[in-house]
């Protein structure tokens, strides 16, 4: 009997309409386009706008375009794991809030938290059910309403970040495609580098934890720089070099999109080229759990059966980790 894979067999994202220019960000802190894309290579960011919007909104939309490509419905979901940073409250968990909005009723579902690298954690736990034979179909989702928690007085941040989301749906396989490797880090020390203060059971909200922007992200960008670029090409190159693949092996480096240059890093540590890079942070920003899915959706036309992948990502906390996947359709 061959070996069951978790396959990753439809993808789809979604990104609101709303754009936030650097030229709009101007007008608000103290920057300018030249500075933002030589340092980050972001160019416009898309902002969720709208009354009583959430994360689980954008994951709806995700969602249902996912299950109209794949012909299913939502009552064959076994399982949604919901990888995000912003989820609509501290409980009940998003992804049973998303579980009600598409009407995933044989579903079971919790959110997973790992910062930027969530989704890569996300995949490799639902492969554990797909795996085991447990499950059949297990939807990971990855998506942030980062605007909600970035304070937009803050030069260093403010320009970073925009919101989005993007899902893919694991099934068995015994082809031999699918996820057929990972290796998965993290580092709590982190923790005093990039977080989001106030809002836990650490520091509860109160006026003073509001008015002084303690529940925004902050970053001491330098050293978030040092260790993104060396850990997430690290790992990066491990996973290649432990499955025995050259450059020329694989068809796709998939980086989480935090930073050019942290993604160029990345991809000449593995050896590869740009045109084998996929990169769309010049338009969206760093969306944080959706950075991978939404670039696995946007260039899900140009993938081939067969093609060697390798997700790579790096968060807060810290958390990295990389992925090898054998593409499946």
């Amino acid at each position: 009997m061959q070996k069951i894979h978790a396959a990753i067999t439809a993808v789809n994202g979604y990104v609101p309409d709303y754009i936030l220019t650097n030229k709009e960000l101007e007008g608000m802190v103290e920057t300018n386009d030249e500075w933002i894309v030589s340092r980050t290579g972001i160019r416009e960011r898309r902002i969720l706008k709208g009354e009583g919007l959430a994360t689980s909104d954008m994951g709806a939309k995700a969602v249902q375009g996912l299950l109209e490509k794949r012909g299913i419905g939502a009552d064959e979901i076994d399982l949604i794991i919901f990888t995000t940073s912003t989820p609509d409250m501290p409980f009940p968990a998003t992804a049973n809030i998303l579980a009600d909005k598409i009407g995933a009723k044989n579903a079971w579902g919790f959110d997973l938290q790992a910062a930027c690298s969530g989704f890569l954690y996300g995949l490799t736990t639902g492969a554990q059910f797909i795996e085991s034979g447990k499950h059949k179909k297990v939807l990971v989702v990855g998506g942030d309403k980062m605007s909600s928690v970035v304070n937009y007085t803050d030069r260093a941040t403010c320009i970073l970040f925009g919101d989005g989301c993007g899902a893919a749906l694991l099934e068995p396989n015994e082809e031999g495609f699918g996820i057929l490797d990972a290796e998965l880090k993290s580092d709590g020390a982190g923790r005093d580098f990039l977080y989001m203060r106030a809002g836990g059971s650490l520091m509860p909200a109160s006026h003073e934890t509001v008015d002084n922007h303690l529940h925004a992200v902050h970053q001491e960008g330098q050293a978030v720089f040092r260790a993104a670029v060396t850990n997430m090409a690290d790992v990066a190159a491990e996973v290649i070099e432990r499955n025995g693949l050259t450059a020329d092996d694989i068809a796709w480096l998939v980086p989480h999109q935090a930073n050019k240059r942290i993604i160029d890093a990345t991809a000449s540590r593995a050896g590869l080229p740009a045109e084998k890079v996929m990169v769309n942070i010049d338009r969206f920003g760093n969306t944080t759990n959706a950075t991978v899915p939404l670039c696995l959706w946007e260039w899900e036309g140009k993938l081939k059966k067969g093609d060697n992948l390798i997700l790579a990502a790096f968060g807060g906390g810290f958390t990295w980790g990389a992925v090898y996947i054998k593409w499946a359709y």
